[in-house]
């Protein structure tokens, strides 16, 4: 079971970093270096050091819980089979809601799958990234304006627009670069000119210190890479589960369960959208977790499956739903510690972190 864990994860890395540029070509990089390093220290190192202080009689009284967590889901007995028809209707309309909502309203596309122009600006103050969108795009018209604060200190913030993207004319640049001096001239330092403003080398007094152009072209491409990369997960995952149990069962029960959670993500990020106070724009870095969700969830999914397709080898004869029953409540200490665990560093990733990556 840890090794499949780690293989769909690494199946899920191998993917992002092939379909993925730049920035995430860089996190596949460090996620398949992290599950390679984890798993040596975890089934190799951590062997050798306990067997290690074992030889010299030490940490012989070692234990692994606390007063608190010594009588946590020892041997639970939870029916969930008992309740699936229950978790199935509730799941299918949750589902169902998701994909209605996603259809009818779709989700806010940042300039990586719309095309667009991207402008990381300094200021000398602190400037708040909802003040400076409204700047902008009232001067910008019926274009999409997005702003994003780079770091924690609301000094730097990254602005987004597809304003007028299709125009490919020499000084379009320009003119662009002189109405978002124009916006943004109320929080800039005064006697701040324009050539001050748009020059790269300048950090003083609010200024332009790099920009990005995405045209539609490559927003296209850049689009198509990212489904195919859900997609060929979804598929790399199941053959590779269908493999391993030798039984199209797993496969095929896998894959509709990460759809399934795909979907969700999807439609939690619709319902939230205009809610929480920071942006939730559908970019590169997105199908980055959407890819390390998939690869999560497996994870979980594949220590189940091991435990069932054990039992089934231990107790042929036994009822089926009541062999499902034991696999999960075997299996539902290492599940919620797991998950704890995981949502504990993303709490902290959540909240230290700035706006840019808390929609990751």
């Amino acid at each position: 079971a840890i090794i499949d864990s780690n293989v769909t994860s690494l199946i899920t890395g191998f993917i992002l970093f092939n379909f993925g540029t730049g920035p995430i070509r860089g996190f596949a990089t460090t996620l398949m270096i992290g599950i390679i390093v984890s798993f040596f220290t975890a089934v190799f190192l951590t062997r050798v050091v306990y067997e290690y202080f074992l030889k010299k009689d030490k940490l012989l009284d070692m234990t692994f819980t606390s007063k608190i967590s010594k009588n946590l889901l020892v041997d639970p007995h939870f029916d969930f089979m008992g309740n699936n028809k229950k978790s199935f209707i509730t799941f299918l309309i949750i589902l169902l809601v998701c994909a209605a909502s996603l259809s009818i309203r779709g989700l806010s596309q940042s300039i990586d799958f719309t095309g667009g122009r991207n402008f990381k600006v300094q200021f000398e103050q602190t400037v708040e990234p909802e003040q400076a969108r409204e700047l902008i795009a009232d001067k910008f018209g019926e274009a999409n304006v997005s702003v994003i604060a780079i770091g924690t200190d609301k000094k730097t913030v990254r602005v987004s627009t597809n304003y007028r993207i299709e125009d490919n004319s020499a000084t379009i640049d320009s003119e662009i670069e002189a109405y978002l001096y124009e916006a943004l001239k109320p929080v800039l330092t005064q006697n701040i000119s324009l050539e001050i403003f748009i020059d790269r080398e300048n950090h003083t007094g609010g200024s332009i210190i790099s920009s990005q152009k995405v045209g539609p072209s490559i927003a296209d491409d850049i689009k198509i890479a990212a489904f195919w990369s859900v997609l060929l997960s979804l598929i790399a995952i199941g053959l590779y589960i269908l493999v391993r149990f030798r039984n199209i069962a797993y496969s095929i029960g896998s894959v509709v369960a990460l759809t399934t959670d795909t979907v969700m993500i999807l439609g939690a990020y619709y319902l939230l959208w205009g809610i929480l106070p920071f942006s939730l724009e559908i970019a590169q870095a997105f199908i980055g977790a959407i890819l390390t969700a998939i690869g999560y969830s497996i994870n979980d999914k594949v220590v189940i499956f091991d435990r069932v397709r054990e039992f089934f080898g231990l107790y042929p004869k036994r009822d089926r739903t009541q062999l499902f029953n034991d696999s999960l409540n075997t299996t539902l200490a290492r599940t919620v510690n797991t998950s704890l665990s995981t949502l504990i560093v993303l709490i902290c990733i959540f909240t230290l972190g700035g706006d840019s990556i808390r929609s990751f």
